[in-house]
């Protein structure tokens, strides 16, 4: 479908155009109609699936078609302030031709920055892009008020409730404007989430997209180590002549796991950075803009920036730790084969996580390569897999790994 199809003001087609935005994704096409109806929306999409042009573009729309006026429209709470930042470029894009303004607030900045965003409210903001610990500081502060609010979005709803912000989103929302249309976007549907949308939504559109899927340029594989072979192996991956040049991201599930190995790998004398909650806001973005920039080739860093960047030239995505569900290693490796690329994803699999990666391999419904360890680093374990649905697992070491065969049936995969 065309985006004009969608009945989209002029200039919001126009930012579109000038984005190369030619096709609404299916988020896009089944949940704007109902937002520009004043519907409340219970979208449940997968980052990556177009979810942020979903509801910004038709909150645009709405917000031109009503005026602007001196008080806030439209708040969107956000869990990390990655993703706060990503959503406020998005809606400065999209909005570049409609005189409407937007403000990211979030955590880890200094009193001059609180400062600037009390400032930047009283003026009347129309869009506000909050963490909800930062909001929770502004309300206490008597910075905002919400009493005319519009609009309220709650993405990534999930990935808020399972990093505790619950009591924080129902202390916001007992202050906010009872007549507002409210639009949650969440990537799973637990029974938590589900209470919240019976408790603050009025009749609500659900919208389901399927699980995201690994992109098709993905080329992924594992190793099977054991613990005292990671670090060799991930010096040894990053030095790889063939990959001389190529921009990577490296992901451990623990922040203290990230400085330790970037410590490592700069002794190494590889190009590297790290990021993590404990580096201050603006350092954080200074990591990020080299990284993009090529000054930084190996980024270092914790599932927070899984879903919090958009970068299209990523060439390797290295799962250090096996990420501790199907989703976040979706996520992960969707940093690389961006826009229709060619991208890789290695996994380094220890014999305590073989049955987390397999539960993984039977989501994705695939079983990647299993690369052989240089003989330098001593024998590596067995990788026997996990008995799952669909037949993945319990494989007997020495044997190729099965992979499904258009019309039934399996083969095994050849070799490369």
């Amino acid at each position: 479908m065309d985006f004009s199809q969608l009945k989209l003001r002029p200039e919001l087609l126009e930012a579109i155009s000038y984005m190369n935005f030619r096709e609404a994704t299916p988020i896009q096409q089944q949940a704007i109609p109902p937002i520009l109806e004043g519907k409340d929306i219970l979208g449940i999409a997968q980052t990556g699936t177009g979810k942020t042009a979903a509801f910004v573009l038709p909150v645009l729309h709405m917000i031109m078609e009503h005026g602007h006026h001196n008080y806030t429209q439209a708040l969107v709470i956000v869990p990390t302030r990655e993703l706060a930042l990503q959503i406020d470029q998005a809606v400065q894009g999209y909005a570049y031709f409609t005189g409407t303004n937007s403000i990211a607030i979030y955590g880890g900045g200094d009193g001059a920055d609180f400062t600037r965003e009390q400032q930047a409210i009283a003026k009347g903001v129309d869009i506000i892009i909050a963490t909800p610990g930062k909001l929770i500081t502004h309300l206490n502060a008597g910075s905002v008020k919400f009493n005319q609010l519009r609009f309220l979005i709650l993405d990534e709803a999930d990935r808020m409730l399972d990093m505790g912000f619950q009591p924080d989103l129902l202390r916001i929302i007992s202050v906010l404007n009872e007549e507002r249309q409210t639009l949650m976007f969440s990537a799973t549907m637990p029974e938590a989430i589900a209470r919240m949308a019976r408790s603050f939504m009025k009749d609500p559109v659900r919208v389901s997209i399927a699980r995201a899927k690994p992109a098709a340029g993905v080329k992924q594989g594992a190793y099977v180590v054991s613990e005292d072979q990671k670090l060799p192996l991930m010096v040894h991956i990053l030095k790889d002549e063939q990959r001389a040049g190529q921009i990577a991201v490296v992901f451990c599930s623990r922040k203290h796991g990230v400085a330790a190995l970037y410590r490592q790998l700069k002794t190494a004398r590889l190009n590297v950075a790290s990021i993590s909650s404990d580096l201050l806001q603006a350092e954080r973005e200074t990591v990020l803009q080299k990284f993009r920039s090529r000054q930084v080739e190996v980024l270092v860093a914790t599932d927070v920036i899984s879903r919090g960047i958009d970068i299209d030239d990523i060439d390797l995505v290295v799962n250090y730790d096996v990420p501790r569900d199907e989703d976040d290693y979706v996520h992960r490796i969707g940093r690389t084969a961006r826009a229709a690329k060619k991208g890789e994803a290695i996994t380094l699999v220890t014999p305590a996580e073989q049955k987390s990666f397999a539960r993984i391999e039977a989501h994705i419904d695939m079983v990647g390569e299993k690369f052989p360890v240089p003989a330098e680093f001593g024998p590596a374990p067995d990788y026997l897999g996990a008995a799952q649905p669909g037949g993945h697992g319990n494989r007997r070491p020495g044997k190729k790994p099965f992979r499904k065969k258009p019309g039934g049936g399996r083969s095994r995969v050849e070799k490369r």
